[in-house]
């Protein structure tokens, strides 16, 4: 039940349907003191800065606490304003404009797709940059809300943390598209931060319909979660403080810091060290909220290697409420010894029983850039000629050569047989929607649903270390793509748009669809008279999200015989440990260092559509048999046989890949078979790296808010109550999430029923030496193909007259069949696919509250 506060709102508020009207409130925390004014001094430098707290009331900075999501975390990206992050970018060397020696540019060039016209409105699309101003305006005319303006906002105001749109029902939509029925209704969703109390939260609310006139309401989201409400409690809510306070704990011993490790941690310009620790926070009770950080070693240079030089001390804290005054040191971990107080840390260290680690210290190791053979890790090369340029892949004819379609305004594409529509989220970047093959819809919906990285260790820090990478966003870090690297010069080029703190971010170019040939052939076949092969051309979605040190690169392939392939792959730097006595853990890569052991278990949604929405879940297994047959003379024979059954209700629906790969998954519509009887259907199957799941179950750090890692794949009866496996709050409070994906799975009939698959990529990483400086994409990857089976009466890519068939005989070839396919002709002008590399742009935001479009600013600098 929500609880009452002098905030009460008394607007219409909506459950499950935006327009079905039923009343609530915005909830406030038990003791509730609600501070509508604060004193300011803004002579204190921020380092100086104090909270001064006499009957919970406080005088402080404002400071900046968002990116793009929630408020203040211990965090591995840090928060645009905040002092860690000014910290961190002024530690960085500055950067020029002057072009680098051994560098180079070119003309660069991007095509120019053949545009179509979408057959209907993008429905899914993200927020214009007018409509996120309006509906934060919006926002703040509701008097009640209490809200300062986020530039100005401090941890103990209420803030907008970001608006997006509130993607639309699946059932309002499917009338629209499919029926010709109006279009639903545009609503945008809200998350709110709530600061002005001594128990702050987040919540979020419903806004619209839009555009915004004086029928649009604010309602609650509560219909989304499966706690009931989206109030969800920020136990780490000041975060500058709580940095402040690690701080002071690293000054009180920095006579130890200096001679252990070489350095200082004093929150000063000039410090060699930073300390974070762990996420989630720890609640030993409901009522505690404790912290293990590290010390880390701060690179001098541009490259960002933090987390390749952990320095091997810990310390334990208790951060229970809002007053600094009550918190806490509790213990020391050095060289796996643990000291229950600073003093008899101390005592132990002025008696000389302190032997010191081997400490991680900056060098060349942990940049990227070119070494080659005359340095030590290169001193066996042999890339012969690596420095000439290497095959390029380039369009024919230019642009006429595309072969595929785009209507950029509505991102609705068009390649071969299929069309889709293109969305973008904060939370998980790149998500497409009506997916249709041979204009049937095969898929609703397909997006990334939640990303877990988690680790193990014998030290508190890794132990205690768990991402749930929604809560950061991948959004927010899908950067520019790299023309030439990350996509072919020749690829068509998107912009995807966030708003947060009120203010709307572009990343150009931060999605790409291109078309080329995979390398190996889709299909051949030849023998003594012909050999006849098809080139396997495909189109890829692509984008790349660095969360924090890792880079996560996203693909979303379509093939001429009907097959998606949902890739995800990872690399940057990885979470390393200190290395001591942690070999059960990780191995030992560098001279303090160890790969710390974790998974990552990043979970899809694909929302198949066979022939409609009523559809089955089909299971296909093949077995060993013994058996006899009329021609066996009654001996039996050891064989298999193909054995079919089908989930019945969702309480079967967890599963796992079996063994030897012997079973297939499938969604059928068992009431449209094919003329030979068989339910028409797309089969769900892992390629590269195989389909995965988290090793550690019942996790000591999430709790209840990781039930979407526990198997490879899911199987749930679609709702439009149950749009997320995950929410991204749900990392403030991991024992009591907004949406605990275990509650899905109620028994309910999966028999000819709307179905939605969930499935699990990742991988098992235990970092080795190849890891250092980035781990690799050729190792560290994993995909799923959702491909046909028994859907069409043949092999589609038949239809495809990139094939050729040679006939041949002892005299040579008699004949050459291409099928009326055009061949490559004329001059390539290989300067035009060099990328302009000085052309690179990053962030464009433009600040919506107060909104001044003419005031846009580059802000690439804050990311750990």
């Amino acid at each position: 039940m929500l609880r009452s506060t002098p905030l009460g709102i008394s607007n219409t508020y909506a459950s499950s349907d935006p327009q079905s009207p039923i009343t609530n409130s915005i909830p406030a925390s038990p003791s509730e003191l609600c501070i509508k004014s604060l004193v300011v001094i803004p002579s204190l430098t921020p380092l100086l800065s104090k909270m001064l707290l006499t009957h919970r009331l406080a005088v402080f900075l404002p400071v900046w606490l968002f990116l793009s999501e929630v408020g203040a975390k211990v965090p591995r990206v840090a928060h645009p304003g905040s002092k860690q992050a000014k910290y961190l970018a002024s530690k960085r060397p500055p950067t020029t404009t002057a072009q680098v020696s051994g560098s180079f540019t070119g003309a660069g060039w991007s095509a120019s797709a053949p545009e179509v016209s979408a057959p209907y409105t993008n429905v899914w699309q993200e927020l214009s940059n007018d409509e996120a101003a309006d509906v934060i305006a919006f926002l703040h005319n509701q008097t009640d809300l209490n809200l300062t303006a986020a530039a100005d906002a401090g941890s103990w105001d209420n803030s907008i943390i970001r608006v997006e749109i509130l993607t639309p029902n699946k059932t309002d939509v499917l009338p629209f598209v499919d029926n010709n029925q109006p279009e639903p209704g545009r609503w945008a969703r809200a998350a709110i931060w709530v600061g002005a109390t001594i128990e702050p939260y987040v919540i979020e609310y419903q806004i619209g319909p839009l555009p915004i006139s004086s029928d649009s309401v604010l309602t609650s989201l509560d219909w989304l979660t499966t706690k009931g409400t989206t109030y969800q409690r920020n136990y780490d809510a000041d975060e500058d403080l709580t940095s402040e306070f690690m701080y002071n704990v690293s000054s009180s011993v920095q006579d130890i810091v200096t001679d252990l490790l070489n350095g200082t941690a004093s929150g000063s310009d000039d410090d060699d060290l930073d300390i974070w620790g762990i996420d989630p926070l720890w609640h030993p009770t409901p009522d505690t909220t404790v912290q293990w950080v590290t010390f880390w070693r701060i690179p001098s240079s541009i490259f960002d290697g933090e987390t390749l030089m952990p320095q091997g001390l810990y310390f334990e804290v208790n951060t229970t409420g809002r007053d600094p005054s009550g918190w806490s040191v509790i213990g020391w971990l050095y060289r796996d010894v643990y000291y229950n107080s600073t003093e008899s840390f101390r005592a132990a260290w002025e008696a000389g029983e302190l032997e010191k680690s081997t400490l991680n210290l900056e060098g060349p190791w942990i940049g990227s850039d070119y070494r080659g053979p005359t340095t030590k890790v290169g001193e066996n090369s042999t890339m012969w000629a690596s420095e000439k340029a290497p095959p390029v892949m380039v369009p024919p004819s230019g642009e006429d050569g595309i072969r595929y379609k785009v209507d950029v305004d509505n991102k609705y594409v068009e390649w071969m047989d299929f069309s889709f529509y293109v969305a973008f989220r904060r939370d998980s970047g790149v998500r497409l929607f009506d997916i249709r093959y041979r204009g049937e819809r095969i898929v609703y919906e397909l997006g990334l649903d939640e990303a877990l990285a988690h680790y193990a260790g014998n030290d508190p820090v890794q132990s205690g270390t768990a991402y749930l990478d929604t809560y950061y966003g991948f959004g927010p870090y899908a950067f520019e793509l790299l023309a030439g690297y990350d996509c072919p010069t020749y690829a068509t080029f998107l912009n995807s748009t966030f708003h947060a703190d009120e203010v709307s971010t572009t990343h150009p170019n931060s999605i790409c669809l291109f078309e080329n040939d995979q390398g190996y052939l889709i299909q051949r076949h030849s023998d003594d008279a012909y050999v006849a092969s098809t080139k396997n051309i495909a189109f890829t979605v692509r984008s790349a999200s660095t969360v924090g040190n890792y880079d996560y690169n996203f693909d979303y392939t379509f093939y001429l015989d009907g097959t998606i392939e949902i890739v995800v792959r990872a690399s940057g730097y990885i979470q390393s440990a200190h290395y001591y006595g942690n070999d059960d853990y990780g191995y030992h890569i560098h001279s303090g260092l160890s790969g710390s052991m974790h998974d990552h278990v990043l979970t899809f949604k694909a929302d198949i559509d066979i022939l409609g929405t009523s559809n089955s879940f089909a299971n296909h297994t093949v077995a060993p048999v013994t058996a006899s047959y009329p021609w066996s003379h009654g001996m039996e024979r050891s064989t298999m046989k193909l054995f079919r059954s089908y989930l019945d209700n969702e309480d079967n629906a967890k599963l796992f890949w079996p063994g030897n790969a012997h079973s297939m998954f499938m969604v059928v519509n068992k009431d449209a078979p094919n003329e030979f009887g068989e339910p028409r259907g797309y089969r769900i199957m892992p390629s590269k790296g195989s389909g995965m799941h988290a090793t550690i179950q019942n996790s000591s750090n999430l709790l209840n808010s990781m039930n979407f890692a526990t198997h490879a794949l899911y199987v749930t009866k679609q709702k439009d109550t149950e749009p997320r496996a995950s929410n991204a709050n749900n990392d403030y409070d991991t024992a009591n999430p907004v949406v605990d994906f275990a509650a899905f799975f109620d028994g309910e009939s999966l028999d000819q029923e709307d179905l939605v698959v969930w499935f699990n990529l990742g991988m098992h990483h235990v970092p080795h030496t190849g890891d250092l400086p980035n781990t690799v994409f050729t190792t560290a990857q994993g995909s799923m193909l959702i491909l046909p089976h028994n859907y069409l009466l043949h092999d589609p890519s038949r239809d495809s007259r990139q094939t050729v068939r040679i006939d041949y005989n002892d005299s040579g070839v008699q004949a050459v069949h291409t099928f009326g396919a055009d061949f490559s002709n004329g001059l390539v002008n290989l300067s035009s696919v060099v990328p302009d590399f000085w052309a690179y742009r990053g962030d464009i935001d433009v600040r919506k509250f107060p909104y001044d479009p003419q005031h846009p600013y580059n802000d690439t600098e804050s990311i750990v």
